[in-house]
C-alpha cells in the first residue's frame, strides 16, 4: 500500500514503577534525517532506538520524543538531590516573587527537571530489564501509530493520484478523437510537399526518401500515444505496489511523451489538451516526493 511520507503517532504505557510517553513524527524528506530527544539515563540505547526508527518508518525527516515519568522514586533507582533542588528552589522562588508567581508546586516540578535532580542508583539487572521492555513497547507502538496515519494519509494521496491519472487518460481520448481530424490536413501537408520534391529539377531520389521519412516521423504521434496509454495503465499497477520511487521514474516517462505529442502534432486544439495534460501531471509530481 501506498504511504505518505508524514506521520504522526504517539504511546502511553503505565507500568508499576514507570510511565512512558513516546512520540514519532514524520515529515517529508528525500533522506533519512532523525532528530531524537530521550532522557539521559537511555542515551546508551539511542543507537538502538534510531535502528529501530530507521528500519521502520523508512525515509523521511524523523521527529522522536521519549519522556518517563517515574511513579516509584525508589523503585527506579533515584532518589531526589535535595541540596541541589533546595538550591534550585530558591532561586525559582526569587524568580517567581519578582514576576508575581507563587504556585509552589509548579516550581517543585520545574526544580525536579532541572539537571542532575535525582541521585542515581544502580538498580538490579531483572529491574533494569524490566524498564527497557516497558520502554520499547512504548517505542514500538508509537511507531505503529505513525505507520496507520501514513497509510490513511497514502490512501487519500493515491486516490487523488488515481482522479489525475484518470483526467490524463479522458484527455489522451481527446486527443486520439483531434488526431483523427488532424490526419487529412497532414496528408495534404505530405502531398503537397512530395509533390514539390518529385516536380524539381534536381530531383534526389535518396534526398525523397529521407523527406518522405522525416516527414512521416514529424507528424505522426501513433506510437506517442500508444506509449502515453501504456504508462497510464501502468501507473495505477505501481500505485496498487506503493513504490513512491518508481511513480516519480513514470511521472518523467509521462511528461516525455505529452510534451512529444505536443511539439508533434502542431495543432491548436491538440495543443491545448497538452496544456491541461501538463497541470494535471504537475499535481501528481507534487504529490511524489511526500510518498513511499
Amino acid at each position: 500500500m501506498l504511504k505518505s511520507m508524514t506521520g504522526f503517532g504517539k504511546s502511553v504505557i503505565e507500568a508499576k514503577s514507570l510511565t512512558v510517553t513516546a512520540e514519532v513524527k514524520t515529515l517529508n524528506s528525500k533522506f533519512t534525517d532523525i532528530y531524537c530527544r530521550i532522557p539521559k539515563s537511555l542515551s546508551f540505547r539511542e543507537i538502538e532506538i534510531r535502528n529501530l526508527l530507521t528500519q521502520s518508518l523508512e525515509r523521511g525527516k524523523i521527529e522522536f520524543n521519549l519522556s518517563i515519568n517515574y511513579t516509584d522514586v525508589a523503585s527506579s533507582g533515584t532518589s531526589i538531590n535535595r541540596p541541589l533542588v533546595d538550591a534550585y528552589m530558591k532561586d525559582l522562588q526569587e524568580s517567581a516573587n519578582v514576576y508575581g508567581l507563587a504556585d509552589i508546586t509548579e516550581l517543585f516540578k520545574i526544580a525536579l527537571t532541572l539537571p542532575n535532580a535525582y541521585n542515581t542508583e544502580t538498580v538490579s539487572e531483572e529491574q533494569a530489564e524490566e524498564e527497557w521492555k516497558t520502554i520499547l513497547s512504548a517505542v514500538n507502538q508509537a511507531i505503529a501509530e505513525c505507520t496507520k496515519f501514513r497509510l490513511r494519509e497514502g490512501e487519500i494521496v493515491k486516490n487523488k493520484f488515481i482522479e489525475y491519472i484518470d483526467k490524463i487518460g479522458e484527455l489522451l481520448k481527446e486527443v486520439e478523437e483531434q488526431d483523427k481530424l488532424r490526419i487529412p490536413t497532414v496528408r495534404e501537408r505530405l502531398r503537397k510537399s512530395v509533390t514539390d520534391l518529385l516536380e524539381a529539377d534536381d530531383f534526389d531520389k535518396n534526398r525523397f526518401e529521407q523527406e518522405l521519412i522525416y516527414y512521416i516521423e514529424k507528424y505522426d504521434i501513433s506510437e506517442e500515444k500508444v506509449r502515453l496509454g501504456t504508462h497510464l495503465v501502468y501507473f495505477k499497477e505501481v500505485l496498487k505496489e506503493g513504490n513512491g520511487k518508481k511513480l516519480n521514474f513514470l511521472c518523467q516517462e509521462i511528461g516525455r511523451e505529452i510534451n512529444t505529442i505536443g511539439s508533434k502534432a502542431n495543432d491548436v486544439v491538440i495543443q491545448r489538451m497538452v496544456i491541461n495534460m501538463k497541470d494535471e501531471l504537475e499535481k501528481i509530481k507534487e504529490q511524489t516526493s511526500n510518498v513511499l
